[in-house]
């Protein structure tokens, strides 16, 4: 798949087989239409285009949004790859491209600049200034332009009933296996390992303290999780906490990564992490003693839970 950033910056004298949206967490309904835009690129021998924008546009024309996203940017782009498009173009999204109107999008940019020859959308796609193309107008800008234009039908995408918005609210309850059934794979947390306090190694706890740098990228509700990941190539599995550490008074919310039969130094590494299973909300212990026995509980129950699951 090849990456362009900015449509100004694409060309093809090839037709291309067109869907465009935010597409944040690629989950199953996603995944049909694009299934949908791969089997029609197939069909005809044209190029499948996914047309995508960045930032959200909710961060840029809600001001006071404080929207996170299911994905960043490079793991929705690897998502995507996998899947088996041809072009992904993530356009940069701001106010004077919002004010488009839907004719000018469609003439300027999906028949002069992408060459479309079909348009493939869910049921409910709004495009354009203020929202203000729908469905209909895009089937008269196809007799006008000359290209197709087919939308998923209500039925289809309703069997699968996801959204990214209620994916986000699950994750903002913790209620990770409702979000990785919606997905279809395993949400993740990516990022570099960096120093902490050294606590948990003092406590036969030792974590991988993971650093986030995308300030945009939603964190699950705090507490404990099952996690795994394939570190040079070995899967381990591990118990995570996401949360401030209460119990010494932390001020600073962490995300520490105890992974079993793992003693290899990480520090300067890039991880990523799948979630699979909520464990128990984070909570504050008398003493750092009484946190060890909670942990090494911790440990057993979700052995016990990687044995019988996963």
């Amino acid at each position: 798949m090849k990456i362009t950033h900015n449509f100004s910056n694409f060309s093809t004298n090839k037709k291309t087989i067109i869907t465009i949206g935010t597409f944040d967490g690629v989950h199953l309904g996603h995944q049909k239409v694009i299934k949908q835009l791969l089997n029609s690129s197939k069909k005809q021998g044209e190029i499948s285009l996914l047309l995508t924008f960045f930032p959200h546009p909710r961060m840029v024309l809600q001001k006071n949004s404080n929207l996170k996203l299911i994905n960043t940017i490079e793991e929705k782009s690897d998502l995507l790859k996998n899947l088996g498009l041809d072009e992904l173009i993530i356009h940069p999204f701001n106010e004077e491209f919002s004010r488009l109107t839907a004719f000018e999008f469609v003439r300027n940019i999906l028949v002069n600049q992408l060459n479309i020859s079909k348009l493939i959308i869910g049921y409910d796609h709004r495009f354009g200034k203020n929202r203000e193309g729908n469905f209909e107008q895009l089937k008269e800008y196809g007799q006008i332009f000359g290209f197709e234009v087919e939308e998923i039908s209500v039925k289809n995408l309703n069997n699968i009933s996801i959204s990214s918005t209620k994916i986000r609210k699950a994750l903002n309850e913790g209620k990770i296996t409702k979000v990785n059934d919606f997905l279809g794979y395993n949400f993740t947390l990516s990022g570099e390992v960096v120093k902490g306090n050294n606590l948990g190694e003092k406590i036969g706890f030792p974590t991988a303290n993971i650093n986030i740098k995308e300030d945009y990228k939603l964190i699950p509700k705090t507490g404990v999780y099952i996690v795994k990941s394939i570190i040079e190539g070995v899967l381990y599995f591990g118990m995570m906490n996401i949360g401030n550490r209460p119990t010494i008074n932390g001020q600073h919310q962490t995300i520490e990564v105890n992974f079993f039969d793992l003693d290899d130094d990480l520090y300067g590494k890039t991880i990523k992490v799948e979630l699979l299973k909520f464990l128990r909300d984070e909570q504050k212990f008398d003493s750092i003693n009484d946190l060890k026995i909670q942990l090494l509980n911790d440990k057993k129950t979700a052995k016990k839970i990687i044995v019988e699951s996963f």
